[in-house]
C-alpha cells in the first residue's frame, strides 16, 4: 500500500505535461463579499481533534483569502467545489483531508504574516502544486 507521500508523487508524476512542467491547479478569484458562513462551527465538528477545529476557526478569519486559493487535493472534482474556503463547507473535504488542512495551515500563517494573496498562492504551488 501506498503511503500519502508516495501516493501524491505518483499522481505527481501522473499531472507531468510535455516539457515535464507539471500543471498546477487553477486559483480562482476571490468573490467580491465573501464571507465564512458556510464554515462548519466548532459545535458541527464535535468529535474532531482540537487541532482540526482550530483550521475550520483559522479559514473562517480569512474568508477572503481561503476563496482565492484552489485545493491540490482532489476537491476540485466534487460539484460543490469552488476554492479552498469551501473545502471547510460541510460537503467540503477537510474534515479528514490533510491536504486540504495543511493548505489552510500555510494560508493562514502567510496571512497573518501580511503577505499578499499571490505570495501565499506561489506558496501554495511550491509546496502543494
Amino acid at each position: 500500500m501506498l503511503s500519502r507521500r508516495e501516493f501524491g508523487a505518483s499522481l505527481a508524476a501522473l499531472l507531468l505535461i510535455p516539457g515535464g512542467r507539471r500543471r498546477g491547479i487553477e486559483h480562482p478569484d476571490p468573490r467580491p463579499g465573501i464571507d465564512a458562513s458556510g464554515v462548519m462551527t466548532a459545535e458541527q465538528l464535535k468529535g474532531l481533534p482540537d487541532s482540526v477545529i482550530q483550521i475550520f476557526d483559522q479559514i473562517r478569519e480569512i474568508p477572503e483569502i481561503a476563496d482565492g486559493i484552489g485545493c491540490n487535493c482532489g476537491c476540485a472534482a466534487m460539484p460543490t467545489y469552488r476554492s479552498l474556503l469551501t473545502c471547510y463547507h460541510e460537503t467540503g473535504m477537510a474534515r479528514g483531508c490533510e491536504i486540504c488542512q495543511g493548505e489552510a495551515r500555510l494560508v493562514y500563517r502567510r496571512a497573518k504574516e501580511g503577505q499578499s494573496l499571490e505570495q501565499i498562492r506561489r506558496a501554495i504551488d511550491a509546496r502543494f502544486g
